[in-house]
C-alpha cells in the first residue's frame, strides 16, 4: 500500500512510522524541511507528498490544523483517484466534514472523518513512535452510517496502527464530547500550572499534581485553533465547570463542611457512574 501524510508531527510521524515498520511505501508533505529529512533519515518517509505523487496513494492521511487539512484537500482533490481513502486526524470534526464531505463526492475519491485517541503534551516529529496508537480507540465520521463495507475498509486500512477500538459517530456529537473529554482537561491544567505556588512545588507533589499539569505542555497555536473552532461548545463546558467551582468556593469560604462533603460526595458517585 502506498501511504501519504500530511504533516509530519506527533500525530503524522507516528502514522509515517507505524506504515513504515508494516513495509508499506510512505510519501510526506511537510512545511518544516529539516522535519522532512530527518524523517526520510530515520527511514519513516520514502518520498515526497506532492502532485506527482498524490494519485499513486491509495491511503492519504491528514494530520495538521483542521483548516490547513480543508486547505491541501481542496487544493489537490482533483489529483485523488477513485479508489482512494483519504481520512483526516484532527481533533474536531464539523469544520473539515463540512469541506471536505462534498470534494469527496465531487471528484469521485472516499473521505472519513477520523480522530485517533491517542497522544503525548510532547509535539513533533522527535517524539513520534510506531506504537502511539497502539489499542488506542480511534472515533470516525463516515459519509454514510450504514456502509458496513465502508468502515471494514477503514479499518483495513488503519491496520497497521493497531487500534484497539473504533467508534462512529456524526461530527457535532463527536465536537460535543470531545470538549469534555480532551479540550477542557488541557484548559484546566493550563490554567491550574499559573497558580504563583507551582513555583515551589518540587517536594511537594505526587500523582495528583503530575496528573493533573501533564497537559498544560502543550502546542499553543494548534490548541487555541480546536478551542476557537469548537468555540460553542468549549464555552459550555467551561461554564459548567465554573458553577461548579463556585459551589466549592462558597462551602470552603463559609465554612460549611455539610454543603462541602455533599460536593464531594456528589463528585465521587457522579465518578463512579460514568466509569462503571
Amino acid at each position: 500500500m502506498t501511504v501519504g501524510i500530511l504533516g509530519l508531527g506527533l500525530i503524522g510521524g507516528s502514522l509515517a512510522r507505524a506504515y513504515a515498520l508494516e513495509g508499506h511505501s510512505v510519501y510526506a508533505a511537510e512545511k518544516d524541511e529539516g522535519m522532512l529529512s530527518f524523517a526520510m533519515l530515520a527511514g519513516a518517509v520514502h518520498g515526497r507528498l506532492e502532485k506527482d505523487t498524490v494519485s499513486q496513494c491509495d491511503l492519504i492521511l491528514l494530520a495538521i490544523y483542521p483548516g490547513g487539512c480543508a486547505a491541501w484537500l481542496e487544493e489537490h482533490a482533483s489529483l485523488i483517484t477513485k479508489d482512494t481513502l483519504v481520512l483526516d486526524c484532527c481533533g474536531i470534526k464539523q469544520e473539515i466534514c463540512q469541506r471536505c464531505f462534498p470534494l469527496a463526492k465531487q471528484f469521485g475519491f472516499t473521505f472519513v472523518g477520523g480522530h485517533p485517541m491517542a497522544g503525548s503534551q510532547f509535539s513533533g516529529f522527535k517524539y513520534s513512535r510506531a506504537n502511539l496508537f497502539a489499542r488506542a480507540p480511534m472515533v470516525l465520521v463516515p459519509p454514510v452510517f450504514d456502509d458496513i463495507q465502508l468502515l471494514d475498509r477503514v479499518k483495513e486500512a488503519l491496520r497497521p496502527c493497531g487500534f484497539g477500538s473504533f467508534s462512529v459517530t456524526t461530527a457535532q456529537e463527536h465536537d460535543k464530547l470531545i470538549a469534555f473529554t480532551s479540550q477542557m482537561p488541557h484548559i484546566l491544567s493550563n490554567a491550574f500550572i499559573k497558580s504563583p505556588t507551582a513555583q515551589s512545588h518540587k517536594g511537594f507533589s505526587a500523582g495528583s499534581y503530575k496528573d493533573l499539569t501533564r497537559v498544560a505542555w502543550l502546542n499553543p497555536q494548534m490548541w487555541a485553533e480546536l478551542f476557537l473552532e469548537n468555540q460553542e461548545n468549549v464555552l459550555f463546558e467551561l461554564d459548567c465547570y465554573i458553577n461548579s467551582l463556585k459551589e466549592y468556593r462558597q462551602a470552603i469560604a463559609s465554612g460549611n463542611t455539610d454543603a462541602l462533603v455533599s460536593l464531594l460526595e456528589e463528585g465521587k458517585k457522579r465518578k463512579e457512574e460514568v466509569d462503571g
